[in-house]
């Protein structure tokens, strides 16, 4: 018996894994469409010339020597925390408290930087590496522990702990309050700069990239050529097929996690030590939920997030230059930030689908 069977017009198929150049043709025709709709979008709102609007978001983020180091500083500590992330989402764990580990990772480096001064200097940075470090690495160790033990939902339990770490923050910055502001620390050691980071080579933010760049190198070395890089795969494929293999899935989790908030906390070290010299509940600013982009576009390679976290900062300090140069509000110039980065998202789904378009109706037999 024949029946006439109408198909859709358009079918969803995933695509086996594609060409890498080709990915980033696709990626780079979305970013050159998505300047397309921005321009339209200013022209009609403001009336300006796209082009000099563009040129000013250079220039916010390029436009002198110090802004440019201002732009590395920004985008090795947006770095810093995606390299963080991308052990545990290679895993399938989905740590979303990096905002609360670089909280707890800054308070004790703010705590050895007003606590510390008679330390040699080396010495203090090495204390305030280490106890960030750890911070962090308990910060990720405790849903960790009940992922493996009890099977807790990690994003929930790792969203909350961020909660938990801006009420301590909030207890440290009262605690360490100053007495000439209000609810605030102030510049810690302005005077002497004790803890501050050096520059290195004549450059103030010379160590932020060294430090970071190093850490991208390494991760990416760790996940892709290591014996637990291997085991952080099985486990993020499948946690049965790593039993069955002889990998205790328990272990790998609470050792991914751990390096996981430990990279998360050395941020809040980069951002207390090396930036901001002080210590405040928006230490964070939101970079452990922007991360998230940076290591989802990235597919968790640590050297591919360079790019793309290069991208986001320069959008970003190019959209405060607007707003601060044609008298624009925040909003203005986020929504042009927001634009580029649906573009650039919305670029990933025809990288992994594909559209196959079908017409008129095919007969099917049934037995």
């Amino acid at each position: 018996m024949d029946n006439s069977v109408q198909e859709p017009f358009i079918r969803i198929a995933r695509r086996e894994d594609m060409i890498w150049w080709k990915a980033w043709i696709i990626r780079g025709i979305a970013l050159l469409l998505s300047l397309v709709v921005c321009a339209v979008v200013i022209f009609a709102i403001v009336k300006m010339n796209p082009i000099n609007v563009y040129q000013t978001m250079f220039k916010g983020a390029f436009g002198s020597t110090r802004r440019t180091w201002i732009t590395i500083r920004d985008t090795m500590m947006l770095l810093c925390i995606s390299i963080g992330l991308a052990p545990a989402f290679k895993m399938k764990f989905w740590n979303i408290g990096a905002e609360g580990q670089i909280l707890v990772g800054g308070v004790v480096t703010a705590a050895c930087m007003i606590y510390l001064t008679n330390f040699p200097t080396p010495l203090l940075f090495l204390a305030m590496i280490a106890t960030s470090c750890i911070a962090g690495a308990m910060w990720g160790f405790l849903p960790a522990i009940f992922k493996a033990k009890f099977n807790t939902n990690e994003t929930l339990f790792t969203l909350m702990m961020n909660y938990v770490a801006i009420q301590l923050t909030s207890f440290a910055v009262a605690k360490w309050e100053n007495p000439y502001g209000s609810n605030t620390v102030g510049i810690i050691n302005s005077s002497t700069k004790i803890g501050w980071m050096p520059g290195l080579f004549g450059k103030e933010y010379m160590l932020h990239l060294i430090i970071v760049l190093a850490l991208a190198i390494g991760m990416y070395i760790y996940l892709k050529k290591s014996k637990q890089g291997y085991e952080i795969a099985v486990v993020g494929d499948s946690e049965n097929t790593a039993r069955y293999a002889g990998i205790s899935v328990s272990k790998v989790i609470i050792r991914t996690m751990l390096i996981s908030g430990g990279i998360c906390g050395l941020s809040g070290f980069l951002a207390v030590s090396g930036a901001s010299h002080t210590i405040s509940t928006s230490t964070a600013g939101g970079r452990g939920f922007t991360a998230i982009i940076v290591a989802w576009l990235a597919k968790f390679n640590t050297i591919t997030m360079i790019a793309i976290s290069l991208l986001l900062i320069f959008l970003q300090n190019g959209a405060v230059e607007i707003a601060s140069k044609y008298g624009l509000n925040d909003y203005a110039s986020k929504m042009i930030t927001g634009i580029i980065l649906f573009f650039i998202l919305g670029s990933e789904f025809f990288i992994n689908y594909s559209l196959i378009f079908r017409g008129g109706k095919k007969n099917k037999k049934e037995e």
